[in-house]
């Protein structure tokens, strides 16, 4: 299988591709709750001869090749959604109040494309390629639970790919970054807090405990670990989202609860910002007469990308590709007269790169020119559906390439 030939190949399937898509885009499902999409994407993986098989709440599994012996190589698209009404200009609009407004609908379609190559190549594989279809990635626990649930295992992975689409970036579409080797996206953490005071009327706050004074101390406490408590080197952002308290202007009331997130790039970080929010928020509550607590929620560690599988991987999309289409961040970065900042959103592909060596891929699906301006989780963004074809090839020619190079 030369690089050319499976660019042409993965090209005749873009009617496929681009049906796939659309219905996904459709029909979209948040978290675990992808009933249509799990019996879409069972349908066309059955149609193709594989025997999906489901992993977790919500997650499906197939493998392909074994015929020869050698490693297993894991290649991951979420399928889930987001609960945002949309407002893009297509004819295939949502219309559920849901919406694909990060592109896990191309990917979803991108890994049935590489399903189709991989199938029709299966005795050329040298090992397996195990295709991970995941849901609840924006919630950060689809990945998870299928790597709880034995998506790692039998037979064990020994490296995995993502791929994300990217709208408004300045690049030609179909344009390939690879995550050079270390963290590429933060560890993400949400929390809630919650103040107990003792509500009275708002004329005697000598007879009570003002719940919301206290919250406002701790707000602005919590910038201190930042400000003062963090080398210039340990990036991390700490947010304050929402603030629940009272229902009269004239009554001061029983509590309040806040919420917000933690992005950090270090685990010894995110450990340590955690540690002291619980101190911070404890002390301040018992100094004021309060109690106050954190209750710590869903989030997802680092993304640490394996340097070596980084270095492979751009060497493969360069054959596949071109030079000027495939490229890490690093060398973007030095084609470019200003650094790229690092990606602040999280991923919880994180939970593989913990396990396994992984990496990460940013695909170019959309150029500002073209009238793609929208970042990702906007109602109105769109994504192109030229890349799609692309997209396949990527999963499997890199896979196929790693499997070959690492008998």
């Amino acid at each position: 299988m030369t690089s050319g030939h499976l660019l042409a190949e993965a090209g005749k399937y873009e009617e496929n591709l681009i049906k796939d898509r659309r219905y996904l885009h459709s029909h979209p499902e948040t978290g675990f709750d992808l009933s249509e999409t799990l019996k879409y994407v069972k349908a066309e993986l059955t149609a193709m001869g594989y025997e999906p098989q489901e992993c977790g709440k919500a997650g499906l599994t197939v493998t392909v090749g074994g015929k020869k012996p050698g490693k297993v190589f894991l290649i991951r698209g979420d399928m889930d959604a987001l609960p945002i009404k949309e407002e893009a200009d297509v004819a295939f609009a949502a219309d559920n109040g849901k919406m694909h407004a990060c592109g896990h609908d191309m990917h979803a379609a991108m890994m049935l494309g590489a399903a189709r190559l991989l199938k029709a190549h299966e005795d050329e594989i040298n090992g397996t390629v195990k295709l991970m279809f995941q849901p609840a990635e924006e919630i950060f626990e689809g990945a998870k639970d299928m790597i709880d649930a034995g998506i790692l295992k039998n037979p064990d992975v020994d490296a995995a790919l993502m791929i994300h689409v990217a709208a408004g970036l300045p690049l030609p579409a179909g344009t390939v970054v690879v995550c050079d080797g270390g963290v590429s996206a933060p560890a993400a953490d949400y929390f809630k807090i919650k103040v107990q005071g003792k509500g009275c009327h708002g004329s005697m706050p000598n007879a009570g405990v003002d719940p919301i004074t206290v919250a406002a101390q701790i707000i602005t406490a919590l910038q201190e670990i930042h400000a003062r408590e963090l080398a210039l080197s340990d990036e991390a952002v700490l947010t304050i989202g929402t603030i629940h308290a009272g229902l009269a202007a004239n009554v001061i009331p029983d509590t309040v609860e806040m919420s917000g997130t933690i992005r950090t790039f270090d685990e010894d970080v995110r450990t340590l910002v955690k540690t002291r929010m619980e101190e911070i928020v404890k002390s301040i509550g018992t100094a004021f007469r309060a109690d106050a607590q954190v209750i710590h929620g869903k989030g997802c560690p680092v993304l640490d990308n394996d340097a070596d599988l980084s270095a492979c991987t751009v060497r493969y999309l360069q054959e596949l590709l071109g030079p000027q289409r495939a490229f890490t961040q690093g060398q973007l970065t030095a084609r470019s007269d200003r650094k790229s900042p690092k990606v602040s959103g999280s991923e919880d592909f994180a939970y593989v790169s913990q396990e396994v060596p992984s990496i990460m891929l940013a695909l170019a699906a959309g150029h500002p020119d073209k009238g793609y301006c929208f970042p990702q989780h906007h109602p109105k963004v769109k994504f192109d559906e030229e890349v799609l074809a692309q997209g396949s090839a990527v999963y499997v020619y890199t896979a196929m390439r790693w499997l070959e190079e690492h008998q």
